[in-house]
């Protein structure tokens, strides 16, 4: 997905968390509105610039594609941890850290730091660039 894709989804309101996934929606076997409403409540760290929502978001992903939820196969737990160590790896490999503070220099809770990070360009130029990386990383790890 484009970076300028991405903060057009923005301006319209869907978070970062939402983006991420949306774009495997159907891949997932779900809709867009589902996946929309699954990751709603993840975006901007929260709300509180805590882990960053593209990472929350890919975490979906991988739950929903490599999640356990019987106790009989418990081998998958271990397929999922593994998704996950690897994506974080990728992740952490680009970014150097997970949360909106640490990727923003800000405190997106803060109002003066918000404030800063709309001054700065960030929301609509470099998250946008985190999304996109993201959705790249997920599409090597799936």
């Amino acid at each position: 997905m484009e970076k300028e894709k991405i903060a057009e989804l923005f301006m319209k309101g869907i978070d970062c968390s939402q983006v991420v996934e949306g774009a495997f929606a159907e891949e997932l076997g779900i809709t867009q509105e589902e996946a929309y409403k699954m990751a709603a409540g993840f975006g901007g760290g929260m709300g509180i610039g805590e882990t960053c929502g593209a990472v929350v978001g890919a975490m979906i992903v991988l739950g929903l594609k490599f999640g356990h939820c019987d106790t009989e196969h418990m081998e998958q737990k271990d397929i999922m941890n593994a998704k996950r160590a690897e994506f974080l790896t990728k992740f952490q490999e680009k970014y150097g850290v997970c949360s909106c503070k640490g990727l923003l220099k800000h405190d997106i809770a803060d109002p003066e730091g918000m404030q800063k990070i709309l001054e700065e360009g960030l929301l609509f130029d470099f998250c946008p660039e985190i999304v996109r990386d993201t959705i790249e990383i997920l599409n090597e790890v799936v």
